[in-house]
């Protein structure tokens, strides 16, 4: 009876509030109901491809092959793999700017989803102990009110059956936005900005941020965690830019 109950006040609200695509507001059929986006706006979310630098995630314009960028050969990662859903581009830089901006919380969810995914379909990952979401400033999360990261990698925790530690990791430096700034500068920037609240002795730890630039921000993050005894690090952002 309770199940025939569900099933009637389910198909009561699909009538009443039919479901919308959360970028574009353009009403999902039936058959993509359960979808967030409908799939003219899932055509513009280009997914990262084959020809990428093999640790970073870089995308190659040209080559046509997987390896290493001349930046990870020459800047060794403290990281040995970042895994990345999507180009930073096109409805993915728009989703990700809407919520990270506009504060729009529903897009957390399908954009840490599609995270997700990707890495269960990686042969790179593996099993990971904990994760982990790149930390903001405590000014900075109490101006915006969330932490963009840490709502994207909530869908992935639950997903994957891992625990999440937001706690871990600390943002203990103010530092201007790393937009704009030199590679150089973002290095300089960056330099002894996070810090840890207990050791993650022998941990794998996957580290989630939503997008992913000159990769100096993860970089850093990573540095602070091996150095506090992680056995392993890999990256998982949304865009890779």
């Amino acid at each position: 009876m309770w199940n025939s109950f569900r099933q009637a006040l389910a198909a009561s609200i699909d009538l009443l509030l039919p479901s919308a695509c959360l970028l574009c507001g353009s009403l999902l059929s039936s058959e993509f109901s359960s979808q967030s986006f409908c799939q003219d706006c899932l055509a513009s979310m280009p997914p990262l491809g084959q020809s990428h630098c093999s640790c970073c995630a870089q995308p190659f314009t040209t080559a046509t092959s997987n390896h290493h960028c001349e930046n990870c050969l020459r800047r060794p990662p403290p990281f040995s793999k970042a895994h990345a859903a999507c180009l930073y581009q096109d409805n993915i830089k728009k989703a990700v700017q809407r919520l990270k901006y506009r504060g729009q919380l529903t897009l957390a969810k399908p954009l840490g989803q599609r995270l997700g995914k990707t890495l269960a379909g990686s042969r790179d990952s593996f099993a990971f102990d904990l994760i982990v979401p790149v930390p903001l400033h405590p000014n900075r999360l109490r101006a915006r009110g969330f932490n963009q990261a840490l709502e994207v990698a909530r869908p992935i925790a639950r997903q994957m059956s891992i625990p999440l530690d937001a706690a871990l990791l600390q943002r203990i430096r103010k530092t201007p936005q790393q937009q704009g700034l030199s590679a150089s500068a973002r290095r300089s920037n960056l330099h002894n900005a996070f810090a840890l609240t207990s050791k993650p002795s022998k941990l794998r730890i996957l580290l989630i941020d939503d997008v992913m630039t000159t990769g100096e921000t993860v970089r850093e993050c990573s540095r602070t965690l091996v150095a506090g005894g992680a056995e392993e690090v890999q990256v998982a952002v949304v865009g890779r830019a």
